[in-house]
């Protein structure tokens, strides 16, 4: 169970600069697929994939090429048209070396539609969420985890909530994707909505967003039960968890359902609303390329499948010899050693930023890192029972709890990395538990 002692300790919270501005008054640019698209078979920690094509199969935009059905069922799709060259296994951005299926785009980025579109006031609940599943849907946030899993068998539903809030710095992936989309968002925001049988669907907004807002408040006149929600500018408000907790005042132990409430991305959202009516799977992405490091940070469209290094070079390339290449952003992103991995469903960001080695100090038992824990943890205790080697107390401290979101490291006036003495925890509790 979630420890809620910090509520009494601390804001569980903070502000960090968000250095949005660098990309989010600028144009998307496109970018057509290079000489290779590689499309990985992973999704949801899921390597377990029956493989549709083989190689000199002919594929085009909508092809299924493969579909995982070891714990939830997720189908995976061709992002271009082109020739299917073989599997090939290379560095995922989930730090795991993954299968992907390599494609030669021929060009032409020919479709063929993935599955028949569907009318989502006709459809039944039950209908709409295997169309869903069967529509390969997955958190567009960063999570990739299968939406199906959130609406099925699902009731007392008070809330649906419509996370648009992009709460780590540098990404304005989700801001420029509801700008330009946003009736279709809401198109999949009214579905999601039947779904979850919710009463409400709210759209939660940064407050410091209020073009955005505004946009959004106005395209919701007239559209029954959904309104927008402005949350304030802290650090990680984007977290399914502290959402709950700012638009509901409540607290969970393993899911939001618990207490009345479905969260999804908003992304996510226009990716549904995409396949209900024109019949398309996630292929293409709007990721953000920003940070102190990349000459031209900006949003890119993409094909799914798409190398990180011919990115890069599309936005300039670096600034400087040593940097720190991040898949997400700066707080929760993991590090990537070389730029050639590639985007995935779930990627939204790719944050660059120079290389600095930093020194840190003996922990001052401050408690800072406890009292902005948004899960209620501590921190430092854990560390404590990492240097001891006691996995009965990193259980008991929960530290399979933390969902990483490096905030603990970032309040540390030691400047320990906090953050990667609890992934040690995780780490050690998971191989026990194997």
């Amino acid at each position: 169970m979630v420890n809620t002692m910090s509520l009494l300790l601390g804001p569980m919270r903070q502000h960090i600069p968000g250095f949005k501005e660098l990309s989010e008054h600028k144009d998307i640019i496109e970018l057509r697929p290079g000489k290779e698209i590689l499309i990985p078979l992973f999704a949801n920690h899921s390597q377990n994939f029956e493989l549709l094509v083989k190689e000199g199969d002919q594929v085009f935009i909508g092809t299924k090429l493969a579909v995982c059905e070891e714990r939830m069922t997720v189908p995976i799709y061709s992002s271009v048209s082109g020739i299917v060259k073989g599997v090939r296994k290379v560095m995922h951005a989930s730090l795991k070396p993954v299968a992907h299926v390599v494609i030669e785009p021929d060009g032409k980025q020919e479709r063929v539609q993935a599955f028949a579109p569907i009318d989502p006031d006709q459809a039944s609940r039950e209908e709409l969420t295997a169309f869903m599943m069967n529509a390969g849907i997955v958190g567009c946030g960063g999570a990739c985890f299968p939406s199906y899993m959130k609406y099925r068998g699902v009731s007392g539903i008070e809330k649906l909530i419509i996370n648009a809030v992009e709460c780590e710095p540098f990404i304005t992936a989700d801001y420029k994707m509801v700008q330009a989309n946003v009736e279709e968002m809401l198109l999949g925001v009214h579905t999601m909505k039947r779904m979850a049988n919710a009463k409400e669907a709210l759209i939660a907004i940064k407050k410091s967003h209020p073009d955005l807002i505004d946009l959004v408040e106005k395209a919701c006149a007239g559209k029954d039960g959904i309104r927008v929600a402005v949350v304030p500018d802290v650090y990680p408000m984007g977290w399914e968890r502290v959402l709950v907790r700012e638009l509901m005042h409540k607290e969970y132990e393993k899911l939001p359902s618990e207490v009345g409430a479905v969260v999804n991305n908003a992304t996510t959202a226009i990716a549904f609303a995409r396949a209900l009516t024109k019949g398309e799977p996630i292929v293409d992405k709007v990721v953000t390329v920003s940070g102190t490091a990349v000459r031209e940070p900006v949003n890119v469209h993409v094909a799914v499948g798409t190398p990180v290094h011919e990115i890069i070079e599309a936005c300039g390339g670096y600034t400087c010899d040593e940097v720190k290449l991040i898949a997400g952003g700066p707080m929760m992103g993991k590090t990537i050693v070389n730029d050639q991995w590639v985007i995935d469903r779930a990627t939204n960001a790719i944050t660059v930023l120079e290389s600095r080695p930093f020194d840190s100090i003996a922990c001052l038992r401050c408690g800072r890192c406890s009292d902005h824990c948004p899960a209620g943890l501590q921190p430092v205790r854990i560390a404590q029972a990492v240097k001891l080697k006691d996995s009965e107390a990193m259980k008991k401290r929960g530290a399979m709890d933390c969902i990483e979101c490096g905030l603990c490291t970032y309040v540390c006036p030691s400047r320990i990395d906090v953050t990667e003495n609890v992934r040690k925890a995780k780490r050690t509790l998971a191989a026990a538990k194997k």
